[in-house]
């Protein structure tokens, strides 16, 4: 058995890479330029380098994932704009991290506050992007089966059941007063007892 079965569950697996690594490689870089520390705007650098990969991966599974999962119409359209925000902010950071290999990973000081703005712009832009991700595997199931949420919708409703019974029960006790009879009390939930 392969760790991930689907290639949604690669997908899942992969997305993570980007939005985390341009948003450390931005901050990594603000970081470096504040304090000027060459140690900081190289490890901005790498994580530009290992989020650009990480694009390629994570958008290479999710086109293939598009075509392999049951959606609905709402998920389609919600898919159509992430994968076009996907790879408009992949190729983006890709001729960002194209900029820093041709300057040798030193920018001028005018020219680094230039990169600094569009990438912290395309760091927001990404988060955007796994924001509709997550719209549509946790508002919408994208990526489960219909046969797996039909069982997993049968298990909630069989466990709320269990739940509101469970309350039912408390309420009913609560709601029971404790019966004065000859001086002495009934517990809650016990039928009084008869005398005759």
């Amino acid at each position: 058995m392969f760790l991930f079965n689907t290639a949604a569950e690669w997908h899942a697996a992969l997305n993570d890479l980007p939005p985390t690594l341009f948003a450390s490689s931005v901050a990594f870089d603000l970081l470096g330029s504040w304090f000027r520390r060459d140690s900081l705007k190289a490890a901005g650098f790498w994580s530009l380098v290992g989020g650009v990969l990480g694009a390629v991966l994570a958008v290479a599974s999710g086109l293939i994932a598009e075509d392999r999962i049951q959606h609905s119409e709402v998920v389609h359209q919600i898919m159509e704009v992430h994968e076009t925000w996907a790879i408009s902010v992949s190729i983006g950071f890709a001729v960002l991290a194209a900029w820093r290999i041709w300057r040798r990973s030193t920018l001028p000081g005018g020219e680094r506050g230039i990169y600094l703005v569009l990438a912290s712009v395309g760091a927001l832009a990404m988060l955007y992007t796994a924001h509709l991700g997550g719209t549509m595997v946790f508002r919408h199931g994208a990526g489960v089966p219909t046969a797996a949420m039909e069982q997993e919708l049968k298990g909630r409703a069989e466990h709320h059941h269990d739940e509101a019974g469970e309350a039912d029960d408390e309420d009913h006790g609560a709601a029971v007063a404790p019966a004065q009879d000859s001086g002495h009390a009934h517990l809650p939930g016990t039928p009084p007892e008869k005398h005759d």
